[in-house]
C-alpha cells in the first residue's frame, strides 16, 4: 500500500505489486535474500543437510530463534526445507528454484 502510495496513485495494482515486490528482492515464491542465502549455504557448504539450526545461524549471522520463528515457517509450509532428527534439510523443490541440480545422491550440488 505504501508504494502505492508514493509510486503510484495509491491504487493497488498487479503492477505496482510487482514492482514492490522487485524492489524488495522477493522472487516469484515469495521468498526474500535471507530466505535464498539461508537455502543456498546450506547447499553449497552441507551438501543440502541435515545440518544443525547452530550451524545456520552460525553462517548467516542469524540468531537461531529469527531463523526458528521468522524464516523457517514459511520456508517448510512452501516446501523448500524440511525438519529431521539429524538436522534441517532443503528438498528438490529447493533445488529446482534456485537453479541446483543434483549430479547423482551421492554428489556434491552443481550449479546450472
Amino acid at each position: 500500500a505504501d508504494w502505492a502510495l508514493v509510486k503510484g496513485d495509491g491504487i493497488i495494482t498487479k503492477d505496482i505489486a510487482q514492482a514492490a515486490l522487485k524492489a524488495l528482492d522477493i522472487d516469484s515464491m515469495g521468498l526474500d535474500i535471507t530466505d535464498r542465502n539461508m537455502l543456498k549455504i546450506m547447499i553449497e557448504s552441507f551438501n543440502g543437510g541435515p545440518v544443525g539450526i547452530e550451524t545456520i545461524a552460525a553462517a548467516l549471522g542469524e540468531d537461531v530463534r529469527t531463523i526458528e520463528d521468522v524464516y523457517e515457517p514459511y520456508l517448510i509450509q512452501k516446501g523448500f526445507l524440511a525438519r529431521t532428527p539429524r538436522g534441517r534439510m532443503v528438498t528438490n523443490n529447493t533445488y529446482q528454484h534456485l537453479g541446483y541440480k543434483v549430479k547423482n545422491q551421492n554428489s556434491q550440488m552443481q550449479l546450472f
